[in-house]
């Protein structure tokens, strides 16, 4: 499928787009679009996210094939590679109710073993696919800043980029099917290991009696300079714009980060690579979530790290603060 020309409402082959998963990805990213000038039709099995969507200028289908089927493209934000794959290919699966052509972009973030599944299922059911998991969370979502990372054939990008282009700042081509996703989970793990590495440097400090504005000013300028640092400080006051300073409120959720993570500890293990921070941190922010962290940025995991700290570490000098 190559990118021929269409207007601003198709959603490639003809049609609008069908959006299906409206939960707080979905729901910015679909208003994106209709405020592009794309018709969107959307569907979510919980009712009170596909009233919200409504509202945002999605059309509300009944069911998710009802979504599809006069769609040029259907994009998925589901929760897992299991919601993916009964979606496209279980009883009432929006494969068989796509209309032939159809282009299917899966946007969740899942295993790379279920994003080539559901590639190949689209694919032999007369589809072109592209796998396109996201960066830039909730916020990125609202502002249509996210980054996107594709796996999918060369000749699909221009088609691709042209419906993700009103949700994003970047598209990226990371390879074939699944590509995407390997490069999600490769990110991801960088981030929460980075984010923990931040953390326990400001508990640290803390403890140390240096100052969050006197590391911030070092860390930020030095070595230590990093996106978890000068875009999620871990703290309130040196990045007015971090989660720290609305009470940890996501951002991107720490069950997410946990989950994220779980998928990096399975793609190690299924490439027999070698690792030991991206395991760690993942036992870390699992149990983390599974607590009262599963519904704040992942950045409050410098509170559980305090924690351990105050029941652990000998007394040091009287914490800096901010």
């Amino acid at each position: 499928m190559t990118g021929t020309a269409h207007s601003a409402g198709d959603g490639g082959n003809g049609g609008g787009v069908a959006f299906i998963g409206l939960g707080n990805m979905g729901a910015p990213m679909a208003a994106n679009l209709v405020a592009a000038g794309h018709d969107v039709t959307g569907f979510d099995l919980v009712p009170e996210l596909l009233a919200r969507a409504g509202e945002g200028g999605v059309r509300p289908a009944g069911s998710a094939a009802e979504a599809v089927a006069g769609a040029g493209t259907v994009i998925t934000m589901l929760p897992g590679g299991r919601h993916v794959l009964d979606c496209y290919r279980g009883e009432g699966g929006v494969l068989a109710a796509a209309r032939p052509g159809t282009l299917f972009i899966d946007c969740s973030t899942i295993d790379v073993a279920d994003a080539r599944a559901a590639a190949e299922a689209a694919v032999a059911a007369g589809h072109p696919a592209a796998d396109a998991p996201v960066s830039g969370g909730v916020v990125g979502a609202t502002a249509a800043k996210l980054t996107f990372m594709v796996g999918a054939e060369e000749e699909l990008l221009p088609e691709v980029e042209r419906v993700l282009a009103p949700m994003g700042a970047r598209v990226v081509h990371c390879g074939a099917s699944g590509a995407g996703q390997a490069a999600k989970v490769c990110n991801n793990m960088i981030l929460g290991v980075s984010m923990i590495a931040v953390s326990e440097a400001f508990v640290l400090g803390e403890r140390l009696g240096l100052s969050h504005r006197a590391l911030f000013d070092v860390a930020s300028t030095a070595s230590g300079q990093c996106w978890a640092l000068t875009a999620n400080c871990p703290v309130p006051g040196p990045v007015p714009a971090s989660p720290a300073n609305r009470d940890y409120a996501p951002g991107f959720a720490s069950a997410l980060m946990a989950k994220d993570l779980g998928l990096a500890v399975e793609a190690l293990k299924a490439t027999g690579t070698a690792a030991e921070l991206g395991p760690h941190a993942a036992g870390l922010y699992a149990a983390f979530a599974e607590g009262a962290g599963a519904d704040r940025d992942f950045s409050a995991i410098i509170n559980a790290i305090r924690e351990r700290s105050e029941a652990d570490a000998p007394t040091g000098p009287e914490p800096g603060g901010g």
